[in-house]
């Protein structure tokens, strides 16, 4: 019997806003352990929260930008829990009336369009964090990041393979931070995901017992944790097994999911309105405010990349995951630059240093235009491409403008004939054993020989006037 998998994720994100969801406290992460707390955040008898406003606008700006409807009236709920890393007892988070619903994400799969369903977006306070190591049997809990500002985004389940869920939360990645209400950095936890993996003989309606896997934070991590998981769900029913509804964790060391604890359901959380806290209303004037802040998102910036720039799919898809990245291209061909040129050094060199250094292009201190005066010297026969290579790691490493690092270090291509002759001349009457094998028939050492003359200038020799030159002299011997 054929399996299918059938996935959906639930995407949390830590919102960029300045302070907590129900006080004012910072959210600035690496700080000194329970150093960002105040009586509101660990949960002190007698206090009462304070929504914060900017938090439930980048929800809602994530709701329009993923397609979703947002609600004219919502509410927030406590979710009863006890761990040691939740000082309330309870979260506050919203259930059956969340701020944003019905949306959809298009994911692009072996050139493949797929619409995935969202069901909720959702706005709710993070827990703190338990920390195991450290010496004798003790954990720590650190509070810093209770009631951090989480949203949450809960797909349809739409997914069937591993490299789907991947795909989606790239695109999800990307949006979050191309709107700036997310930095979506992952090893920092600020985008965390759990995924609900089930599994069915193929075309059957019914959904299969479902397992949800916690403790995915990266996309690597998420492939082989689902890639897993829907093995071991397949091996328990071939084998005639049952699938038990539980929590599993992965394991990275081990590659493998194990079990945590029996999944919950919604009424052992007991669930009710927080009393606390008023209803969020949101008015059409509030909802048109908030559009008009949100910028062009990265599937409609690649198909105009496509049109207006003539770039292939692929690099328009590049150039267009960060919103960084597309507005440093756009810089550069506004003040000169080739677009084509342009993308294929960004995807090229570009990209090799930083990901040489692990760093984004917002911390490259190499500027648009600099590339763009690199590319009119290249225009004008200054510099030959080969030495372009170099000058733009020094542009790179240094900061330095590419007319001053040629001038500098003495780059200035040699396009006159009189002198590349010269040195054609050279290069023949020191190989007299090749020339007479190229007149043989043996064509493939024209190679050889611009290589030769290559060497002898250090790279300087106009590369189109010495194939030119080598050609016209070698015919004529």
């Amino acid at each position: 019997m054929q399996y299918e998998a059938v996935i959906g994720l639930e995407i949390h994100a830590q919102l960029l806003t300045e302070s907590k969801m129900f006080c004012g406290c910072s959210t600035k992460f690496g700080s000194e352990p329970n150093s960002q707390t105040c009586p509101v955040c660990i949960g002190m008898p007698g206090v009462l929260p304070v929504t914060n406003k900017k938090a439930i606008e980048y929800v809602i700006k994530t709701g329009l930008a993923v397609n979703c409807d947002i609600a004219p009236y919502s509410r927030f709920a406590r979710k009863n829990y006890f761990y040691p890393d939740l000082p309330k007892g309870y979260q506050i988070s919203q259930y059956e009336l969340p701020l944003c619903g019905h949306g959809f994400i298009e994911i692009n799969i072996d050139s493949e369009t797929r619409k995935i369903g969202l069901t909720r977006i959702h706005l709710e306070e993070d827990a703190g964090k338990n920390i195991h190591e450290g010496a004798g049997n003790y954990s720590f809990v650190d509070l810093n990041r209770a009631g951090t500002p989480l949203m949450e985004i809960v797909s349809e389940p739409d997914i069937r393979t591993p490299q789907e869920a991947v795909e989606f939360m790239k695109k999800l990645r990307s949006l979050v931070r191309y709107i700036s209400v997310c930095d979506g950095n992952m090893e920092q936890g600020s985008l965390r995901c759990d995924a609900n993996v089930s599994v069915r003989p193929v075309g059957q309606k019914e959904l299969g017992t479902k397992t949800e896997i916690k403790n995915m934070n990266s996309f690597r991590f998420v492939e082989k944790a689902l890639d897993y998981e829907i093995k071991r769900q397949i091996k328990i029913l071939r084998e005639g097994g049952k699938i038990i509804q539980e929590t599993r964790l992965w394991d990275s060391d081990r590659g493998i999911t194990e079990s945590m604890r029996s999944k919950e359901e919604a009424h052992d959380y007991r669930y009710f309105p927080e009393p606390d806290l008023v209803p969020v209303e949101v008015d059409d004037a509030w909802i048109e405010r908030i559009q008009a802040q949100l910028v062009e998102l990265p599937d409609s910036k690649r198909k105009r990349f496509s049109s207006q720039y003539g770039l292939p799919e692929h690099d328009a898809a590049l150039l267009t995951s960060e919103r960084a990245m597309a507005e440093w291209f756009e810089k550069a061909v506004d003040l000169g630059g080739d677009p084509k040129a342009v993308s294929n050094w960004m995807m090229g060199e570009l990209m090799r240093l930083l990901n040489e250094e692990n760093r984004q292009i917002e911390e490259c201190s190499l500027k648009p235009g600099q590339l763009a005066g690199l590319l009119n010297l290249i225009d004008q026969g200054t510099i030959s491409g080969k030495i372009a290579k170099t000058v733009f790691e020094e542009m790179y490493r240094t900061g330095m403008d590419a007319a001053a690092i040629v001038k500098e270090k003495g780059l200035v291509q040699v396009s006159d004939e009189s002198e590349i002759e010269k040195v054609i001349d050279e290069v023949l009457a020191k190989n007299p054993g090749e020339v007479e094998r190229f007149r043989g028939g043996e064509e493939k050492l024209m190679g050889f020989f611009v290589g030769q003359a290559m060497k002898m200038t250090k790279g300087k020799a106009n590369p189109k006037v010495l194939n030119e030159l080598l050609k016209k002299k070698l015919g004529n011997l």
